[in-house]
């Protein structure tokens, strides 16, 4: 039973190896043969992460997901390029919480140095608890953790929350717990392509009873947002982007936002524009172009009822915008409103196609479905004039 072989070969697999992944005269032929057995079979494969690039060999987490870099330099001064990425955000907001917190833990599915949690783990070992690849696992450890009176935080990102759905509805929400879902990669992510895109969080965590869904605009929301999230007696969601945000400074404070209120950040007239989240920046850009009112949401649930009530009375287009699935996203929670309310305005949602989306630069991916300002304001104008003729 010490043999990794016997094992597998009482759960029925037939064995082989382990055998050197990197030696394909060996490996490819192995594969050939194993095709024409009958039968589960279990290939025992040994890998070296980074093998052949001394660097990545030397730094394997380093060099993990990386951007561009020179193959003899290697990558210089990290990964963020100078401004602090929402996941640094994240991290140095769960140390300075837990240093007030005593009830407060980190949990994280074999995701450290991804989600930030690296200088917790440091610093809270105790508190710090890597489950594994488990997700699952993950949310009802969670659960079972508020039970007792700890605050926990789960720091997760958005398409692997996915695999923990039913023990999110189960285990949490429907028992009211108060666990901190911090969401990293929601939205576009770029390079790793559609099977990490955050694109369906806001729609899954919207209808579940319970839940507080929170979309920062900038970095300094962002810590405002998590800092509000552990004052919530019951399940919350922070989803921040992948990459930096706009470059706002940082409050050091941890300050919290009122539950459910938005906030107009630029006047105009008949167009009013609802950000939602990493949508912000280049909605304000639009409104400049369009001369339309600017209202950062906030909130997904509970939403502002109270704004959008108001927006819908002194303008005739309404517009919501959010890097996230548009079928049952943050503006089907505005069109709910505009229902029940009666309203006449004309309301256009904007968000990303339902469709897979490929890999690439986030930017480009942003451009060329239309959620950058250009094609922001191109949609909205379009619109406009089409309401114009009705």
């Amino acid at each position: 039973m010490l043999t990794p072989g016997t094992l597998f070969e009482e759960l029925g697999f037939n064995y082989i190896g382990p055998i050197d992944g990197h030696d394909l005269d060996s490996l490819v032929p192995t594969l050939q043969n194993i095709k024409k057995l009958k039968g589960p079979q279990f290939l025992h494969v040994i890998t070296k992460k980074g093998q052949g690039y001394k660097l990545a060999e030397a730094d394997p987490i380093l060099y993990h997901g990386v951007s561009k870099f020179h193959p003899e330099v290697g990558i210089e001064g990290g990964k963020s390029g100078g401004k602090p990425s929402y996941t640094q955000i994240f991290g140095d907001w769960l140390c300075d919480m837990a240093a007030q917190e005593p009830r407060l833990v980190g949990i994280t599915p074999a995701m450290r140095e991804g989600s930030g949690l690296l200088r917790f783990s440091e610093l809270y070992p105790e508190r710090y608890f890597d489950v594994g690849i488990a997700e699952q696992h993950a949310v009802t450890f969670a659960a079972g953790l508020a039970c007792e009176g700890m605050r926990p935080v789960l720091a997760i990102y958005s398409t692997f929350l996915q695999r923990g759905y039913d023990q999110l509805v189960h285990d949490v929400a429907l028992q009211n717990l108060p666990v901190v879902f911090a969401l990293d990669r929601g939205g576009l992510v770029g390079a790793d392509g559609p099977t990490h895109h955050g694109t369906f969080d806001i729609s899954f965590l919207t209808c579940i009873p319970n839940m507080v869904v929170m979309t920062p605009s900038d970095e300094n929301e962002c810590r405002k947002m998590l800092t509000t999230a552990m004052h919530i007696d019951g399940p919350s969601a922070v989803r921040y982007p992948r990459g930096t945000g706009p470059g706002v400074a940082i409050e050091t404070a941890l300050t919290e936002l009122p539950v459910g209120k938005g906030e107009i950040r630029r006047h105009g007239e008949k167009i009013a524009l609802l950000a939602f989240g990493s949508m912000l920046t280049p909605t304000l850009v639009a409104g400049e172009a369009l001369n339309a009112t600017v209202a950062n949401m906030r909130f997904v649930k509970p939403i502002d009822r109270d704004l959008i009530i108001a927006l819908a009375r002194e303008h005739s287009v309404l517009v919501s915008v959010e890097e996230n699935a548009i079928i049952g996203g943050a503006g089907s929670e505005v069109a709910r409103v505009l229902e029940e309310i009666g309203s006449t305005s004309h309301f256009l949602r904007l968000g990303l196609p339902d469709h897979f989306i490929d890999h690439g630069d986030q930017h480009l991916l942003l451009a060329e479905i239309g959620l950058d300002s250009d094609g922001i304001t191109r949609s909205v104008h379009a619109f406009n004039e089409q309401s114009d003729k009705q």
